[in-house]
């Protein structure tokens, strides 16, 4: 997702949603505004250089002001386009890329020298097959590493997700590092035919993701979902079954060879060369790789949902999902909203949005919640992530299970939508208790 003559055109609007778009009238850019300007006026000059989109605010609201919240997506911006943004909101930046890279290390110095001054925390990981990104920042420091990452011929049209980040950085730091495998799979994917197209499941734009999951009941298909049993306890596409998987490095999906793992197998006993098979994932790396391995074990008809769950909630909003996304930063979990704010659309079967989702148990007495965002175990030793409801965080000091509430290292129960820091905070806090005694 990284004209020869002139031309200028400027018109005020009042509106909270606008798109900007070029001659063949593909999207460039779109904004939104919580509590909108009273007026804008946008100026679009295309020139022999890039594009450019200028804003200015007349009459301000000045009591909203503090509270206007800018969300950008440039999942559609090409690579000739230059956005012009007067908004230091953080934000939350996901892409990847499967593409032959001859001198990964090089490429690394090349990022961390453009990179350095900005304000960017995440995950950065580069090696002979491409890239996988997850960071956070300004959106300014943010999508200027976007922009010039869009450069590369080989980004160009890169596919970029885009979330807000209220509490600002998600991430502790910034690793930008080679890796051997982007995205961790036992026995590892280097393996793997990534960069071969025909090898991958056939990508579906998010409409067409959305006409598809309304056939499946009349067709012979499996609605896949290549992530973890915890990201399904919060939120799913309807008609998916849980991933019996904690960890995606032991997917196994379509390999069973025993009952057990054929009953919770959703490709068990299938005709790979009939069956339809969709897949999804957050963001769409995990659905490509593992494709790849299906394609190898002989299914045929393979289709992924282009950009995953977080490009489809911007697109077609909350229709065929139900609840909260599941996202590996400090945030736990988005409700749909926090990906198209002024989607009021809600899945049928859940009239009241994403509170008292049936699905959703807690981990320890089994009871419906309404809350979903997930824990971590108090316990240091345990940390494991986990639903609960209040009673039994309260019940049992923010453990998992009674037998942690004994455990020689426990953090202080945390309160709301907190997430713990990083383990050796708290050893060091108890250091220091231990002197003050």
């Amino acid at each position: 997702m990284r004209g020869s003559s002139a031309a200028c055109c400027a018109a005020p609007i009042s509106v909270s949603t606008a798109k900007i778009a070029c001659r063949n009238e593909s999207p460039l850019f779109q904004f939104k505004i919580l509590c909108p300007f009273a007026s804008l006026t946008t100026t679009s000059i295309f020139t022999t250089a890039r594009p450019f989109l200028s804003l200015s605010r007349s009459q301000p609201d000045k009591a909203r002001q503090k509270q206007k919240l800018w969300e950008f997506n440039c999942a559609t911006i090409p690579s000739s386009s230059t956005v012009a943004n007067p908004s230091n909101d953080f934000i939350v930046v996901n892409f990847y890329r499967f593409v032959f890279i001859n001198d990964p290390h090089e490429e690394v110095a090349k990022h961390l020298s453009f990179l350095k001054g900005l304000d960017i925390h995440g995950r950065i990981y580069v090696n002979e097959q491409g890239i996988n990104a997850q960071y956070s920042g300004p959106s300014k420091d943010a999508l200027a590493y976007v922009e010039w990452l869009r450069e590369d011929f080989r980004f160009s049209d890169i596919l970029v997700q885009i979330s807000p980040a209220l509490n600002g950085h998600a991430f502790p730091k910034l690793k930008l590092r080679y890796k051997p495998s982007l995205v961790q799979l036992e026995g590892g994917i280097s393996h793997l035919p990534l960069l071969d197209p025909t090898m991958r499941a056939t990508p579906l734009a998010p409409s067409e993701w959305r006409k598809r999951l309304k056939e499946v009941h009349d067709s012979n298909c499996v609605v896949l979902d290549v992530r973890n049993g915890y990201e399904w306890d919060i939120g799913h596409f309807h008609g998916a079954q849980r991933p019996d998987v904690d960890c995606f490095r032991s997917t196994s999906f379509g390999e069973s060879d025993s009952e057990e793992a054929i009953a919770s197998d959703p490709l068990a006993n299938v005709d790979k060369e009939k069956t339809n098979i969709l897949m999804y994932c957050t963001g769409g790396i995990r659905c490509d790789v593992y494709s790849t391995i299906l394609r190898q074990r002989g299914f045929q008809n393979l289709y992924t949902l282009k950009g995953g769950v977080s490009h489809y909630l911007q697109n077609e909003g909350p229709v065929e999902w139900v609840g909260n996304l599941f996202v590996f930063d400090d945030r736990l979990s988005l409700p749909p909203s926090a990906y198209n704010p002024e989607d009021t659309t809600v899945p049928s079967s859940n009239p009241q949005g994403c509170k008292n989702i049936l699905f959703a148990n807690c981990y320890i007495c089994g009871s419906q919640v309404s809350e979903l965002r997930h824990r971590n175990c108090a316990n240091i030793d345990c940390n494991l992530l986990f639903l609960c409801c209040m009673e039994c965080v309260k019940d049992l000091k923010g453990c998992c299970c009674p037998q942690c509430t004994t455990a020689p290292r426990l953090r202080p129960v945390l309160p709301g939508n907190q997430r713990y820091k990083k383990w050796y905070m708290y050893r060091e806090l108890e250091v220091q208790n231990e002197l003050a005694v």
